[in-house]
């Protein structure tokens, strides 16, 4: 494995000192989003004809291969491995729709997972179903800037770090959640977060104070904030993080990212971050090597492709068979066709005007269209995953539409739209998922203005074609459920006194019946109603 020197003085350090290295071997896994079987090139569920065919990726049968064969190999060869999940393994398939995280639980105690860490949408069902998850596994589940003290369902389940005994070394694990949960997710007023890398750096004194040298953070954060933690938290020697999806690797040249990527601290120390994208596709191997006092002399490793060459594990996927088994007439049902894929990739839907959320926007209002509502939202982050062309069965739309939100319909001001809008574009250069996708009107914004004040023109449409918007005017909107009761920071759009009905039906219902209407087959497009200066 390629390795990576810290410093010259690193390296002189291990020279001198190589009796006395020591060297752990960190497997890890973030944002499964409950792809339990496989998946294809577009994050979706994988067809049988498709892996038949040896196009299909991840699932959890390969992961576990993947996992046990590197597990397997170092540790007969006397090496130190740890197995470490980053969080959000819950929503994303109809397995977790149908099973509400007990398949996602038994399949990680098979695999072996040593800790994870709590992801947003491990709240998507409240904090109940988390404190269920966590009673079905035998590992611990942490996350160290919550305030548990006033939830009984979590207090005592959650920790806030795990020490783990490799191979005579003791290994600290610590964790963070991103603060912005209660905002994406649904944790409830009970579960309080503190500052990530406050929290974080209290931890690291916690530990330190116990003897513990080798700390590892593993966090639900996103790429961008891990790379401000591991600069400002010392005491920190790596982080294994999630929630942003973010690919690295030390040799593809598509990648986001190296792996590992390093951050550097005030006084020169160079902390590795890395991330195995998401969806089951791969498995993150990161090698580090320490020195006898605990200082970081080595840091490398790659991110390893699940594809068709790794066979998945018989008996879990004869489990995953058994399990698909009851949701697989629904998920087949062919409900139209597409002329072209409809691209849902995060990475345009959450900056850029995408297909698939011209798709859902148009899908929403057309169903609305005769109640007096002539705008529609849809926050980007709700779609997740792009459809091939060809036949479109219902499965695919539920992958693309897991959350089962429903459509809401309310009145809002032209200025409240407006607001709505400066949210959806504040947080681009995070990957958030507040980035709006609309229907019924056309924006202009700039990134490069401060956010809060980027959005430069809307204009909505009326009587074929578009006039700008008045503040002072009331608009009949729709959305989801989830962003109309605040989601995704639309806090504009919350509250009694919207004359709101949020009871409509279930969006992937919507779209998928939107698309059916198509008759021969939808032709996926996008038109500019997003652009920017």
């Amino acid at each position: 494995m390629k390795r990576f020197l810290l410093s010259a003085g690193a390296m002189a350090l291990g020279a001198g000192t190589a009796q006395a290295d020591y060297t752990l071997h960190v497997l890890h896994i973030n944002d499964l989003h409950s792809r339990i079987e496989s998946i294809s090139r577009f994050d979706g569920t994988c067809g049988a004809d498709d892996e038949a065919e040896g196009k299909c990726f991840g699932g959890v049968a390969r992961v576990a291969t993947k996992i046990n064969e590197l597990r397997d190999q170092l540790t007969a060869a006397g090496e130190n491995v740890i197995v470490l999940d980053a969080g959000d393994q819950f929503q994303g398939s109809l397995m977790y729709t149908t099973y509400k995280g007990a398949v996602e639980a038994e399949f990680m105690e098979k695999i072996g997972f040593d800790v994870m860490a709590v992801g947003n949408h491990e709240f998507d069902d409240g904090p109940e179903k988390l404190a269920e998850f966590i009673d079905k596994v035998s590992f611990p589940v942490i996350s160290g800037n919550l305030d548990l003290s006033g939830s009984n369902l979590l207090t005592g389940k959650v920790g806030n770090h795990v020490v783990l005994d490799v191979g005579g070394e003791k290994i600290g694990i610590i964790s963070a959640l991103a603060t912005d949960t209660v905002e994406t997710s649904s944790p409830g007023p009970n579960v309080i977060f503190q500052d990530e890398a406050e929290a974080l750096a209290q931890d690291v004194t916690t530990l330190e104070a116990e003897g513990v040298n080798k700390i590892i953070a593993l966090t639900h954060v996103g790429m961008p904030k891990d790379l401000k933690i591991a600069a400002s938290v010392s005491g920190i020697d790596a982080v294994v993080g999630g929630h942003s999806h973010t690919y690295l690797s030390a040799t593809d040249p598509k990648r986001a990212g190296a792996y590992p990527t390093f951050a550097s601290q005030e006084d020169g120390t160079l902390v590795p971050v890395v991330q195995a994208y998401a969806y089951s596709k791969y498995v993150g191997h990161l090698e580090l090597t320490f020195s006898d006092d605990g200082t970081l002399l080595y840091a490398g490793g790659n991110t390893i492709l699940l594809d068709a060459s790794v066979t998945p594990d018989a008996e879990i996927a004869a489990r995953v068979a058994e399990l698909a088994g009851p949701i697989e007439e629904l998920k087949s049902t062919v409900i139209g066709a597409s002329a072209d894929v409809i691209e849902g990739d995060r990475t345009v839907c959450r900056a850029v005007e995408c297909p698939m959320g011209n798709l859902v926007a148009d899908a929403m209002l057309d169903r609305v269209k005769d109640q007096g509502i002539s705008i529609a939202i849809q926050n980007g982050g709700g779609l997740r995953a792009s459809i091939d062309a060809g036949e479109v069965t219902m499965g695919e739309v539920l992958t693309v539409l897991p959350f089962q939100n429903t459509l809401s319909t309310f009145k809002v001001s032209g200025q409240g739209i407006i607001e709505a809008l400066e949210n959806g574009v504040s947080q681009v250069e995070e990957g958030a998922g507040r980035f709006p996708q609309v229907a019924g009107m056309k924006f202009t914004w700039d990134a490069s203005a401060a956010a809060g004040s980027r959005v430069v023109e809307v204009m909505v449409a009326k009587d074929g074609g578009f006039e700008p918007i008045d503040p002072a005017a009331t608009y009949g909107v729709v959305s989801n459920n989830y962003v109309r009761n605040g989601g995704d920071g639309y806090k504009m759009f919350a509250g009694d006194d919207k004359e709101a009905y949020d009871f409509g039906p279930d969006l992937a219902d919507v779209t998928a019946e939107f698309i059916a209407a198509k008759g021969g087959s939808y032709t996926p497009y996008t038109d500019g109603r997003i652009s920017q200066k």
